[in-house]
């Protein structure tokens, strides 16, 4: 295990609207804002998006499986911000649904806002971390520390 300690720094309040992108929109404040660590949460509604919910299959390659919705869910998700060759990537996770259906895993790029989604980013100062590649899993992963 690494870690490495910081400090909170500003935190901003964003109201999305119907059929933007969480991701387009957490990650321009970030890059107009300078800000390359931060704690994210979400809570709304979603249109439409894709969900991985885990692995096809829990060894070997790695394949994501993959949801498709498109339709008005409610959504509570919680994220990330750290830079990745030197632009602020989110990772987001949540939980996302409708009646009595439910997913939870990491919606992907090309999510839309249904109405509302309000969004918390609380800035991090200080840590030493950035999503890399990691050779084994072929993904980018958070590094942290020196």
């Amino acid at each position: 295990m690494r870690y490495t300690e910081g400090q909170l720094g500003r935190v901003f309040v964003a109201r999305l609207e119907d059929g933007e992108s969480i991701y387009d929109v957490v990650e321009g404040i970030a890059r107009r804002e300078n800000i390359h660590a931060a704690s994210v949460i979400a809570i709304g509604g979603m249109r439409k998006g894709k969900v991985v919910t885990g692995p096809v299959n829990p060894t070997g390659e790695i394949v994501p499986h993959i949801e498709v919705f498109d339709d008005a869910r409610e959504l509570v998700g919680i994220g990330t911000v750290f830079t990745s060759d030197g632009k602020p990537t989110l990772h987001f996770h949540a939980g996302i649904g409708r009646g009595n259906s439910a997913l939870i895993g990491c919606p992907r790029e090309g999510m839309s806002v249904f109405l509302v989604l309000e969004v918390i980013i609380t800035e991090l100062l200080g840590v030493e971390a950035e999503r890399a590649p990691d050779e084994e899993s072929g993904l980018r992963l958070l590094r942290v520390g020196a």
